[in-house]
């Protein structure tokens, strides 16, 4: 029998990633562990804050709430997802996640199948530049 270490990645070594706003933490990752099914982080998302909508053309997205008031717009339609709530996002379903408490939320994503390339597995419909503030 093969023993191998575990690899531990803690949330604070892995840089934010903001392009699609909120903070998106991608932490058991091919590169970064050697995954090969899927991977796995977290998403810190401020009050007001939202990650943009987009789709996974490959595979399903796996969501778990661990603190704050969150809405999933599943292909246009709000629902709620609250603390100790999960949620499967099926493939090709585009979703936005939005902090709608006043608190920071923090939700662990977890992603599977991968998709051939990376490039290919994540899929923008909208741009992360903030809405126009209305008067």
């Amino acid at each position: 029998m093969t023993t191998h270490s575990p690899l531990v990645v803690d949330l604070a070594a892995v840089a934010p990633n903001r392009r699609r706003g909120g903070d998106v933490r991608a932490m058991l990752t091919p590169p970064l562990v050697g995954a090969t099914s899927g991977f796995m982080g977290m998403a810190i998302v401020g009050p007001g804050e939202r990650v943009t909508e987009h789709y996974h053309p490959y595979s399903e997205e796996f969501v778990y709430v661990v603190s704050g008031d969150m809405e999933v717009d599943l292909d246009g339609e709000a629902h709620p997802l609250r603390p100790d709530q999960a949620m499967l996002i099926p493939i090709n379903v585009r979703h936005r996640f939005r902090n709608v408490g006043s608190t920071e939320a923090r939700m662990v994503f977890h992603l599977g199948p991968l998709a051939p390339r990376p490039e290919l597995g994540h899929v923008d419909t909208e741009s992360a530049e903030p809405a126009e503030a209305t008067s």
